[in-house]
């Protein structure tokens, strides 16, 4: 089963977080994230860079799907 810590610790290698939370039951997810870098960025181009820093455990299929929040700072 994956640990929501080791969703947070992919995340937050690539993207600079002031709030970042993923809560689940090792097997279903969903994250709140605040950064500073989706200041600029809509919706779609917010889930776009998530995909993109999750995009090999995605394809691995250790992670299948992770509805997020987005908030900029």
């Amino acid at each position: 089963m994956l640990d929501p810590k080791q969703i947070e610790t992919w995340i937050a290698a690539d993207l600079s977080c002031e709030h970042l939370s993923v809560e689940g039951d090792g097997h279903h997810f969903a994250a709140v994230i605040v950064s500073g870098e989706f200041a600029d960025l809509n919706c779609m181009k917010r889930q776009q860079r998530l995909n993109a820093i999750l995009q090999a455990r995605f394809d691995s299929g250790i992670l299948r799907g992770l509805p997020i929040q987005t908030f900029a700072s």
